[in-house]
């Protein structure tokens, strides 16, 4: 049965189900395969429990000629290309969003704004590998007019696989760091592999990239092809007559800034050169890139700038990604879902910009480095000895062996221990640190 015909029969059982708990009745269950887990296992199962077919990729699990058993080469596969055909139905734009940082955040302030005009179908959470986009790509409906997908990745080839499954006809890379260098093998692979997004919209017909155009590593992946529109976006003051401008106001600690179009636009077009002005919820420097792609693309789209302005105003931050919390002991500036040396750094930078009498942070490790991660860590600690910090905590067995007359832990048990102890008071407190490290348990205790 290829692709096709399979298709026909989702749209007969439009409903795909991955998990055998969960087996609506007349749905379609398909058995991917895990690190612990084989979903072939449970295919028979999924049946008995309201099923009305079973995708699977090992014949030995198919007992008698039961038609409701299909076999294919590869559930994994079948699933994209299952996934592809849907999206396929819908004439519509798409923008792929994916970056070293600041994809999700990006991904839900482009959501809000372009929610102002559209009916908009978004990655939920971090659903943004290749499990993650097919499910996100089956959720589009005839009602939907724009889908915004976020795509993540660990290895070369990540991006391209994920392109071809939701075919963007937008793209847009946040920016691009040192992350998951085990996977990429280095910082050129990360470049090379974030970029496969650029490669895959130069073989459409009048794609379009929202480019970032402070990263100059970014700025030289784009060359003169005819078939690619660019909209710009930059905090340079030299960009603004081919950019969308930012400039931060103020960030002590939830940023405001302003922005207008290019210059050369308002010019041309006689209208005013004036700043619009936001003040976000969200805490951060770093973050008006993500705010300027979220612009670019409301602009491109037709969304009235004032309702631009309006949802970023409006946005409140989730999931632990620059939150701000007040308890009655702390200040607590909450981003402990991902860290890698230039978000680290990141929010460090941003994190000493804040006028406060006394500051602590409590940094995770990060991982996935390889043969930097030694070398990462050490930097990090170095900084951390001349930042000036009245506290800092070190979370993982990378800090370990490093000099520092930093307080050390072990794990996130070991921290919630101290603080049952002596819990910090009267601090401004950065936690900071990949979701692995579990600090995200440590603000209802502080």
């Amino acid at each position: 049965m290829d692709i096709k015909e399979l298709y026909k029969l989702y749209q007969q059982h439009p409903c795909i189900t991955t998990d055998s708990r969960d087996c609506p009745e007349g749905s379609i269950f398909l058995a991917l395969k895990g690190e612990t887990f084989d979903g072939n296992k449970f295919a028979i199962a999924a049946l008995e429990k309201g099923c009305a077919y079973a995708i699977v990729d090992d014949k030995t699990v198919i007992p008698t000629d039961d038609e409701r058993l299909i076999l294919v080469d590869d559930c994994l596969q079948t699933f994209k290309d299952l996934a592809r055909e849907h999206r396929r139905q819908f004439d519509i734009p798409v923008i792929g969003i994916t970056g070293t940082n600041g994809k999700t955040t990006t991904k839900e302030l482009i959501a809000a704004v372009l929610s102002q005009k559209y009916n908009v179908l978004y990655t939920q959470g971090n659903f943004n590998n290749d499990v993650g986009v097919p499910k996100t790509l089956f959720r589009l409906t005839k009602e939907h007019e724009i889908a915004v997908i976020e795509m993540g990745a660990s290895h070369p080839g990540d991006i391209k696989t994920l392109a071809e499954t939701a075919e963007p006809t937008c793209g847009l890379i946040t920016n691009v760091g040192k992350a998951h260098l085990l996977g990429f093998g280095s910082f050129e692979g990360v470049i090379k592999t974030k970029c496969e997004l650029y490669d895959f919209l130069r073989t459409r017909e009048d794609s379009l990239i929202f480019l970032n155009a402070d990263n100059e590593y970014l700025v030289d992946q784009i060359g003169e092809e005819e078939n690619l529109w660019i909209s710009p976006y930059s905090t340079d003051p030299e960009k603004q007559y081919t950019c969308i401008s930012g400039e931060i106001i103020a960030c002590d600690p939830f940023l405001k800034f302003r922005w207008r179009e290019p210059l050369m636009t308002l010019e041309e077009e006689g209208r005013s050169t004036k700043w619009h002005k936001v003040q976000t919820q969200l805490v951060g420097s770093y973050n008006i890139d993500n705010l300027l792609a979220a612009i670019a693309v409301g602009i491109n789209f037709g969304v009235d700038r004032k309702k631009i302005c309006a949802a970023l105003e409006e946005y409140v931050p989730s999931n632990n990604r620059s939150q701000m919390t007040v308890t009655t002991k702390n200040h607590l500036i909450v981003d402990a879902y991902n860290a890698n040396p230039t978000s680290m750094m990141a929010a460090l930078e941003n994190f000493s910009l804040i006028q406060a009498d006394r500051k602590m942070v409590i940094l995770g490790q990060m991982g996935e480095l390889g043969e930097e991660s030694d070398k990462e860590h050490r930097q990090l600690v170095s900084y951390l000895e001349s930042a000036g910090y009245d506290e800092v905590w070190l979370v993982g067995d990378n800090f370990q062996d490093i000099p520092c007359p930093f307080r050390k832990f072990h794990d996130v048990e070991a921290v919630k221990t101290a603080i049952q102890e002596h819990c910090p008071e009267d601090f401004y407190i950065l936690i900071k640190g990949s979701n692995s490290n579990k600090l995200f348990q440590l603000p209802e205790l502080l």
